[in-house]
């Protein structure tokens, strides 16, 4: 005697698993929670980028990368000194002066005057006159003016004479100064021509 379809078996749970489509296996699979008890999330797809935004990002990434270098640099510079030339340009000609005056002091001058002729002529604001006692002393006074104001940024526009001629003179525009031996100082009196001049220092 034949089993008739209703009689047979129905299917067992594991049967059912085994013969269950793949399809519904994966589906099954992607909604089981993970180890952790979290659902699993998928990864969201990833968009290619296009020609046009590949240069668009490398070019913001180049001036980002520029920005930073100059950023750089700039804290790594150190602050320059200021010029000498521009140091010599802030000074006021009676600060000139007197810079000559400690320069001619230190040489060992003797009987410097300091004169103020702002109010007598336009050719210049200030003589400083002083006196060397040997031709090897006038040029030592002139050269160590010279270098003296050279250190703080101002240069003459012109020197005269020399140690042979007894009488130097250093022109700075709105200083000029007089180097005389002692005998060419009482010779010429520079002090008496220019009598109405204000004395505004004298080192014996």
């Amino acid at each position: 005697m034949t089993d008739t379809p209703s009689e047979k078996e129905a299917p067992s749970a594991d049967d059912a698993e085994q013969t269950a489509p793949a399809a519904t296996v994966a589906a099954t699979a992607e909604v089981m929670p993970s180890p952790d008890g979290l659902p699993r999330r998928r990864k969201p797809a990833v968009r290619k980028l296009t020609a046009e935004e590949r240069e668009e990002a490398l070019a913001d990434a180049l001036e980002a990368e520029i920005a930073a270098e100059e950023a750089a640099a700039a804290a790594a510079e150190p602050e320059l000194p200021e010029s000498l030339r521009a140091r010599g340009l802030r000074l006021s000609s009676l600060e000139i002066a007197r810079k000559i005056v400690d320069a001619a002091e230190d040489k060992k001058a003797a009987d410097i005057i300091l004169l103020d002729v702002t109010e007598l002529t336009t050719m210049t604001d200030y003589f400083v006159i002083c006196s060397g006692g040997s031709e090897r002393q006038l040029g030592a006074i002139a050269d160590g003016i010279s270098d003296k104001l050279r250190d703080d940024g101002v240069r003459p526009i012109g020197r005269e004479g020399g140690s042979n001629s007894h009488w130097t003179l250093l022109d700075f525009g709105m200083v000029i100064v007089h180097i005389f031996a002692v005998p060419e100082r009482d010779y010429y009196q520079l002090e008496k021509h220019w009598a109405n001049a204000k004395t505004v220092l004298q080192v014996q």
